[in-house]
């Protein structure tokens, strides 16, 4: 019987080592999309220090310098990329990067609309650009969808934010919808969505680059 249990103790650690191994090869963060957006500043160059948008391919286009490929570089890989592709070009660049993700953030926040949020922002930190959550939210019904479609929703949302997934390791793209709910039911979230064009949209996150 000890035989037994001795053997499947070993097994169980095996498995638990496979499975380590598996996690840590899938690497959460996500590679660019079309939509996305890049901050970027490079010291002492005002030519290149703006808010570009990753277009086609995908691509980042940089005046004087032209388009850079993106595909396969992952967000959080952007700055040391774009310093290793800057410094072809200037002698000793200091580059600082961040990626924006233009997401809808809708229903009952205090000021729903479209939002630029920081790729390494956590989703309760986008919520509360929005104004946060109103008195009437429901926050076990806040849900994320992308073309029509739900994409995070329920428990398993939950404990994304629980453990503090940042939007890029939840995968997000520009133009998905994070979208709270009100306790009595679509009334109250298709009355704020009837509002929304005369709320300007806002830009998060925007005012510095961490050095």
């Amino acid at each position: 019987m000890i035989t037994r249990m001795l053997a499947r103790l070993a097994a169980l650690a095996l498995l638990a080592v496979a499975l380590a191994g598996r996690a840590a090869a899938q690497d959460p963060t996500e590679e660019f999309q079309v939509g996305d957006r890049i901050l970027l500043r490079v010291e002492g160059d005002s030519s290149l220090t703006d808010t570009f948008t990753v277009s086609r391919g995908p691509a980042l286009m940089l005046r004087v310098i032209g388009e850079l490929p993106l595909a396969g570089v992952r967000r959080a890989d952007i700055e040391p990329y774009l310093a290793r592709q800057i410094g072809r070009f200037l002698k000793d660049p200091i580059v600082h990067a961040r990626v924006l993700i233009r997401l809808s953030i809708l229903g009952e926040v205090g000021r729903p609309g479209f939002y630029a949020v920081p790729a390494d922002a956590v989703l309760t930190d986008a919520l509360m650009a929005a104004g946060g959550p109103t008195q009437g939210a429901k926050f076990s019904a806040l849900r994320i969808e992308r073309d029509g479609g739900r994409i995070w929703s329920g428990g398993v949302l939950q404990q994304a934010i629980a453990r503090g997934l940042t939007v890029d390791q939840m995968r997000l793209r520009a133009g998905d919808r994070v979208i709270l709910p009100g306790r009595h039911g679509a009334e109250t979230t298709m009355r704020i969505l009837g509002i929304l064009a005369a709320i300007p949209a806002a830009v998060y996150g925007v005012a510095a680059i961490v050095k």
